[in-house]
């Protein structure tokens, strides 16, 4: 079994309705604060979820899922991503609709397990020789095209990386040019390259370009210490769904039915137990040779009484396990019963109307 590296979705950043949230707001004391973190009132629902995330952090909270109840427009997704926030910011948050669980390709308890894998982070920690620093030239090398013709081709990338001790200019080879590209790296970044692998990490944009009024999403990070080559822990953020998802995806070969079936849309499958099983299995061994450690994250399920009886068995069932999330319900009908597996309209095991 091979665990492939995937970049982590939980990585990507984008302006979105609750972007604005940093944390609850709270004082040391466990106070809120009236305008902190991005939030404005809800004192008392800050200050309750201020105590759920002191038992999570002292582990004293697990198997049990928190309920969050009240009109639309009442900060619920907001004091869910608040909670995830004060967990950590590399934490993975994993946000879903009541509704989604019911699709004709795949079971229901398909589309819960795969939204409890989301919100659980693997961080992998390995010691490698990179070269650091914030790029200070980026010059592809030209060169004549092999095919002949006016073409020209990329034989090669210089690239000038910069730390607080000093520079260092280095000659790349055209698949790393490549690699910077796909990363979108620009003069200014601070990058990172392994020097095994040749693989391009863009941390981010040094904090010498920040000024007051960006409005960008960026993220600015400091200069690097040290020398431009140097040994660092590589810290990676991926999720279990991550991993499930790569290993599930089928690898085709060079056959005219492999590419024509490559082209067209692929149909949502499921991820079998055995897989999983086996990927946990992996899992276990890196986090008892202390390469890795798991990262429970928070699963936020909005209109949670759209979920029938079936649903809250698996959720039952699945909260007990080890290696679940912190699970948050959230719902605007108050208090209402729960659905028997089958119809909508008429709440019945088994409806044989056109309702």
């Amino acid at each position: 079994m091979n665990i492939e590296e995937v970049q982590s979705t939980t990585k990507k950043q984008r302006i979105a309705t609750h972007t604005h949230i940093k944390g609850l707001g709270l004082e040391p004391s466990g106070r809120a604060i009236d305008m902190a973190a991005g939030f404005v009132g809800q004192k008392e629902a800050r200050e309750a979820a201020g105590l759920v995330v002191d038992m999570i952090k002292q582990k004293k909270m697990a198997g049990r899922a928190l309920l969050l109840a009240g009109p639309p427009g009442t900060g619920k997704t907001a004091l869910a991503l608040g909670i995830s926030q004060e967990l950590g910011t590399k934490v993975p948050f994993c946000p879903m609709v009541g509704s989604e669980v019911y699709s004709s390709e795949v079971k229901k308890t398909e589309v819960l397990m795969e939204n409890f894998r989301r919100a659980i982070g693997l961080r992998v920690k390995e010691n490698k020789e990179v070269y650091e620093g914030e790029v200070t030239e980026l010059t592809p090398e030209e060169t004549e095209s092999i095919t002949g013709g006016y073409g020209k081709s990329i034989g090669g990338v210089i690239i000038g990386l910069k730390t607080i001790k000093g520079t260092k200019q280095l000659r790349l080879e055209a698949s790393i040019y490549d690699a910077l590209i796909k990363e979108k790296v620009v003069v200014g970044d601070v990058i990172y390259i392994e020097a095994n692998s040749g693989a391009v990490k863009r941390v981010g944009r040094s904090d010498a370009f920040a000024t007051e009024f960006d409005l960008e999403a960026e993220e600015y990070v400091p200069l690097p210490k040290g020398e431009v080559s140097k040994k660092k822990e590589i810290v990676q953020d991926v999720t279990l769904h991550d991993l499930d998802a790569a290993n599930a995806r089928p690898q085709g070969g060079q056959d005219i039915l492999s590419l024509m079936g490559q082209m067209m849309k692929p149909k949502k499958t499921e991820i079998t137990d055995k897989l999983r099983q086996e990927i946990n299995k992996v899992v276990n061994g890196f986090i008892n040779k202390g390469t890795a450690e798991l990262v429970p994250g928070v699963l936020f399920i909005d209109e949670v009484h759209m979920l029938d009886m079936e649903c809250f068995s698996y959720l039952n069932r699945a909260l007990e396990s080890s290696l679940s999330p912190i699970v948050i319900f959230a719902t605007n009908r108050g208090i209402c019963n729960v659905r028997y597996k089958g119809c909508f309209m008429c709440n019945t095991k088994l409806c044989l109307s056109s309702c």
